[in-house]
Order: structure tokens, then sequence, then C-alpha cells
């Protein structure tokens, strides 16, 4: 007898996603450098796209630039269109389509139209690949009107979520960790032996992991970690639960922005310490958003002022063992819940 079959990782859970999209709906497209068979794009996420939709999946030239506003026209003209940067880094070059076309299209023709469009960003480090491929660039987009930020996360089913994206009619950047891909998808409420996990709204949007057999209305220390740096926030937390008996609870959200703190007032306001943990460089941060956004409607209720981490202020390194030194990694994460807890 063979036992259940494993949680599909990450990598395949995207691709999955895509084949139903494109599957589902024959007005999709997807572009982007090197996605069609046999390379399957720069991380394998495409892989098997172009040989069953050979017409809708289509290499692009390396211009970030193009094939983005090529992706906006499609989504201004009724389609939709998912778009694949090879390296987050390289939204940079699509700026302006992004903000200054598709974003704005939503609304400045003087009635509302849908665009449908999805741009993917792999991004972050933890893989050596250096200063150009390695950035964390979602607060560059924050705050810009229809242009919607998501995170992917082991927490949460890109099969559901990621037509959810497409559905709502306004352009999106959906940025993957890399680091993410090779996990697998956390399933059936269980992370591992010590952590649960659940959801605190409807959408699932929102997801948390709790100790096991732990009380579930108060912790040291509310976590919330988007994305990959959820995993290092879970192993601080494990190491701080079995070394010094601190509890924490980790919130991972899918959507980025506009973001919506009431789901988590109660559980901030309960908790010793709340600390948000995210990759991105000092300064202006989707972490500095969210704190705003709890002081301004929690103060009062709030224990301590937010604690906030992120990388350090640098290029990030080619080399392995500097790499590791720039980036956040689960050790500070454990080390400023433990000195903020005077364990």
């Amino acid at each position: 007898m063979t036992g259940p079959a494993r949680p599909e990782r990450v990598a395949e859970n995207l691709n999955r996603a895509l084949h139903e999209i494109l599957r589902d709906d024959p007005a999709a497209v997807l572009l982007g450098e090197d996605v069609a068979d046999p390379y399957g794009g720069a991380f394998k996420i495409t892989r098997g796209l172009s040989s069953r939709f050979p017409d809708r999946v289509l290499n692009t030239p390396l211009s970030e630039g193009g094939f983005a506003g090529v992706a906006s026209g499609i989504a201004l003209r009724g389609g939709a269109a998912i778009v694949e940067m090879m390296f987050s880094d390289f939204v940079t070059l699509a700026f302006d389509q992004i903000v200054n076309f598709a974003a704005k299209s939503v609304s400045m023709y003087g009635r509302r139209l849908p665009m449908r469009l999805v741009v993917r960003c792999p991004t972050g480090g933890g893989r050596g690949y250096g200063p150009t491929h390695s950035q964390s660039l979602q607060k560059h987009f924050l705050g810009v009107p229809h242009l919607h930020l998501a995170e992917a996360s082991a927490f949460h089913d890109n099969t559901a979520l990621l037509p959810q994206l497409l559905r709502r009619g306004e352009p999106c950047l959906l940025f993957e960790d890399k680091t993410l891909y090779p996990q697998r998808v956390h399933t059936g409420g269980v992370v591992d032996d010590l952590f649960r996990f659940d959801f605190l709204d409807e959408e699932r949007l929102l997801a948390r992991a709790y100790v096991d057999g732990v009380p579930r209305d108060g912790c040291d220390c509310l976590i919330i970690a988007p994305g990959g740096v959820a995993a290092r926030a879970l192993a601080a937390a494990r190491r701080l639960f079995l070394d010094q008996e601190l509890v924490c609870q980790v919130v991972v959200p899918f959507q980025l922005y506009p973001f919506d703190v009431a789901p988590l007032l109660d559980l901030a306001a309960a908790a010793q310490h709340v600390l948000i943990a995210e990759e991105s460089t000092p300064g202006g941060t989707w972490g500095g958003e969210v704190a705003a956004d709890l002081h301004e409607r929690a103060w009062g209720r709030l224990r301590r002022p937010v604690l906030r981490l992120t990388s350090l202020d640098s290029v990030i390194p080619a080399a392995v063992h500097l790499e590791r030194r720039v980036l956040l990694q689960e050790t500070t994460i454990h080390d400023t819940i433990r000195e903020a807890a005077g364990a």
C-alpha cells in the first residue's frame, strides 16, 4: 500500500494555478523571458504551459518595459495577462508601465475599466545571486492607487488566490520569495509537529500559525512575517518555545497592499510584544506602514511599541557568508524577541 501523497511544493502549486487559469480562461495569456518549454522559466514555474497552450504562453525579448506594456494593453482590451519577471529586481525596468499606465488605466478614462493583470516577481535573497538579483522591492510600489501587492507563502493556495487577483480587475504584483519554491505547502491546518495554523479572515488571506495545545487568546510575541520570512519566524518561534518557554504566534499575510490591520487588533492587544519582520532594506517599508496603522488604531491597547526588523542597509553580496550578514535571519528574530522578553 502507498501512503498519502506528500503536499506539493510552492513551485508546483504556482505551476498548477497557472495551468488552471489558462485552461479556464481562453482570454488569458502569459508573457516573459524564457517562460516557454523546454526551459519553463528561470525557476521552472511555467514548465509545461507552452506545450499545452502554445499560442498563449510566449517568450519575449529582454525588455521588461516592453512586455509589461504589451500585457497592460492586453488587459486594457479586456483580456487577462500574467507576466513573469525573471527576477523581481528587473521590475524596476517596467515601473513606468505598471505605475503610470496599468494602475492608472483603471480609473483615468472617465469610467472604470477592469485591468486583469498580474506581474509575478521572484524576489529576495538567500540564493547567492548577488546585488541585482536578490532584492525585495515591495516598498517601492506601496500607495499606488489601484495597484495591489501580494506575496506568496507556504500557507496560501495559489490555485484559489491567483484567479482572485485577476478577478479584482486591478493590476497586481505578486512577490514570490525564491526560497519558498522548494518548500511544501501547509495543508489541513498542520505546519509541523509543534505548530498548527488557521486563517483570521473569510478570504483566507491572513494565516496564523500557533503552538498546538496552547491557548490562542494571548502570546508572548505576535510575529507578522510575509512570504519567505515566515519560515524564519517559525524557526525562531520554535526555539523560543522549546528553550525559553516563550509562546509566539506567526501571522502570514497574502495581501500586502491594501492591508487591513483590523483582524490583528485583538491579537496585537493580547500579545506582550508585536514584531514585524521583512527582508526589505530599512526605510519606507511595508512593515513600517503596518506598524504605523497598529499604533494609530490600537495605541491605547498595545502593551509596548511595535518592534520592526529588516535586512541591513546594504547591497546584497553574492558570497553566501556575506549575504547572510546582510539579510534578515532567524537568529536575529529569535534574539530580538528573547531580549525584549528579558529571557
